[in-house]
């Protein structure tokens, strides 16, 4: 981003009646592995999410809000860094961002943040995310079980200094597998409505349910950390956020760029800022929250004062929806999944306009297989054993055979009406019908990868992978 748009960024902050002198405190309160439609507020017919509810009552939620990589390392680097995966160099699981990328600890820290992470970090290396480690919440998402939780870590942070503005990030670890925390038997496997996109099999509703109940387990953490912030007194300055993060461990879900897997709830309440109870269909995506926390923040150094230099972001901050000047942000998001070190190369990309989807599968010959889900290593056999039965039982009932062919075999391309189809399992792009829009998301999907310096098929290889683990990577947008 240019230093002329950084300063218009803070003019126009200053604009929207926010004061320079007061900045607002931050608290991003994220779940692990939950697919956005399984939440009441986005439709799910299961689950019981009181707090989530509440919550989203008292500010305003996004209907189309994304992540560009349905992996737990890429889509939190995102998010605090505000560059997409090639741009902070995290594309790939268990990797690292890029050893220059400055990322939300110290931009934050800049303006007089105290910045602290509680819960899951999962973000490298160190140097690019500082963040003062806030205790009280389990950072192992495969404990079995996940340790208890206590609030005195972030109590203590809140109130530390009241003239300090904060910014707090509780990345908690359900529903991420093992399904193991919450009551089950609050959900009876019988009684339960599948999503379409799950093959029917006794297994499948037995470990829904064990989802649904850490679902709510989730829940009642995040009713807690509010619970907490607002005996803080700090409830009515502080901007708050919650986010599902990407899908869950469930066929087409996580590891895709289908909708489930990157399509992501997202809830922001600001008391006297953000109209309660309102939806916005403004098209938003993890990069754009950085910028937006910066806006908010509107600080009083500027960036020609700062250490660290401008900043290019590959998002845009949201303030204006969420002061509800507008109810429109983006044109486009973007997706991008290289499936390494999950299983073999596999790489995808895609791009939606909100209303449709369109994928490309670079690799359209190869089959799809994701070692973890598929239960073909260590602790997958016993977390994902619903796979298996899925193979088992397509052989005589067609419609789990679609499943399973539609999760392995993927044609070269997609195109999603998503909007009517959220599961999306009608693939229109040999429907002529929609040749012009096809023709459209193409070249915008084209140009985006030109953009972000992304090779394509040649990024997702064994020599990629291993050289952004050891930090070397070979890929970089310009």
């Amino acid at each position: 981003m240019k230093p002329s748009l950084l300063f218009s960024l803070l003019g126009c902050c200053l604009g929207l009646g926010l004061s320079a002198a007061k900045q607002p405190n931050f608290l991003l309160i994220l779940a692990d592995d939950c697919t956005y439609n399984d939440l009441p507020l986005y439709g799910g017919q299961n689950a019981v999410t009181p707090n989530i509810d509440k919550f989203a009552s008292q500010g305003l939620t996004f209907n189309r809000a994304f992540l560009t990589e349905a992996m737990c390392q890429p889509c939190r680097s995102e998010l605090y860094t505000g560059l997409y995966p090639l741009g902070n160099g995290c594309a790939w699981n268990h990797s690292g961002s890029l050893p220059e990328v400055v990322g939300m600890p110290r931009l934050l820290g800049e303006r007089g943040y105290r910045v602290g992470l509680a819960g899951k970090v999962h973000v490298k290396p160190a140097a690019s995310y500082p963040f003062e480690k806030v205790g009280g919440f389990d950072a192992n998402c495969v404990r079995n079980p996940t340790k208890p939780h206590e609030l005195d870590g972030i109590r203590s942070f809140m109130s530390r200094d009241p003239e300090q503005p904060f910014c707090l990030v509780v990345a908690l670890v359900e529903p991420h597998v093992p399904w193991v925390m919450g009551d089950a038997s609050r959900y009876p496997p019988k009684k339960l409505k599948l999503p379409p996109n799950l093959a029917d099999t006794p297994r499948t509703r037995e470990d829904f349910s064990k989802y649904l109940a850490e679902i709510t387990y989730m829940d009642g953490q995040v009713g807690e950390i509010l619970k907490a912030l607002e005996e803080s007194g700090h409830a009515d300055d502080t901007l708050a956020l919650f986010s599902s993060e990407q899908g869950s461990q469930f066929p087409g879900c996580k590891w895709t760029n289908w909708n489930t897997g990157v399509h992501t709830a997202l809830v922001a309440r600001w008391p006297g800022k953000v109209t309660a109870g309102k939806r916005s269909d403004a098209l938003v995506q993890y990069a754009d929250v950085l910028p937006t926390l910066l806006a908010a923040s509107a600080s009083a150094v500027s960036f020609a004062e700062s250490k660290l230099g401008p900043r290019r972001f590959d998002g845009s901050g949201f303030l204006p929806v969420l002061l509800g000047k507008t109810n429109k942000h983006r044109d486009y998001v973007y997706s991008l999944h290289n499936n390494l070190p999950e299983g073999p190369p596999y790489p995808i990309r895609g791009v939606s306009d909100g209303e449709y989807r369109y994928l490309r599968n670079l690799l359209p010959d190869e089959l799809y297989i994701e070692k973890h889900l598929m239960g073909m290593k260590g602790n997958a056999v016993l977390n994902n054993p619903y796979w298996t039965t899925w193979v088992r039982d397509s052989w005589e009932n067609p419609d789990t055979y679609e499943l399973v062919k539609r999760y392995m075999r993927r044609p070269a391309e997609q195109l999603y009406h998503t909007a009517a189809d959220p599961y999306e399992l009608n693939n229109l792009a040999k429907d002529p019908a929609h040749a012009g829009r096809l023709a459209k998301l193409r070249a915008e999907l084209n140009r985006w990868m030109t953009a972000q310096g992304d090779p394509g098929a040649p990024m997702d290889t064994f020599e990629s992978y291993r050289a952004a683990r050891a930090g070397e990577h070979l890929y970089k947008a310009e």
